[in-house]
């Protein structure tokens, strides 16, 4: 199974990030978690994701707030999918990082999530990894089922109580 980098601009963005480190283990998926800063590291976040997809990762997952150039300078260094999570910040509540992921140039695509979305982006790289993986695909799939199932629980209970003729 491929694995998937996880990279953050600062470990202050781990208390979000780990709610995607979480998904991960959830479904079992391989990943690696390190801090490259687009503007502080710039040559050590290169090589990294230079040589990402000879050294066994499917998807990159990217995490920045403020400026939030880390997933775009990510993305310009592989063709490997590039997920981008927008983190908030007190000062804008992370608009600012969320317009700096999601405006990328043509041809430097990266996929991005909802400011803090760290679950989803994890959810999403599982999904482009299952596309090669059969397991993967079946754990998603019953994800989905039991998820259906909780609403239509809560669904009856609520009709139950309110809707009696």
């Amino acid at each position: 199974m491929k694995k998937v980098a996880i990279i953050m601009g600062s470990d202050s963005d781990l208390p979000i990030v780990e709610k995607g480190i979480n998904v991960l283990k959830e479904y079992e998926v391989p990943f690696e978690v390190h801090v490259y800063s687009a503007h502080r590291t710039p040559i050590q976040t290169a090589e990294f994701v230079k040589n990402a997809r000879k050294n066994g990762f499917g998807a990159i997952i990217a995490a920045a707030g403020m400026a939030a150039h880390l997933a775009g300078a990510v993305a310009a260094n592989t063709v490997l999918p590039v997920i981008g999570i927008p983190i908030s910040c007190k000062n804008t509540g992370g608009v600012d990082a969320l317009w700096s992921t999601v405006q990328m140039p043509s041809g430097i695509p990266v996929a991005t999530v909802a400011i803090d979305g760290a679950a989803n982006a994890a959810l999403l790289a599982i999904e482009m990894l299952a596309l090669s993986d059969d397991t993967l695909y079946e754990k998603l799939v019953s994800a989905r089922e039991q998820g259906e199932q909780k609403v239509l629980e809560k669904n009856k209970a609520i009709e139950e109580k309110y809707n009696k003729n």
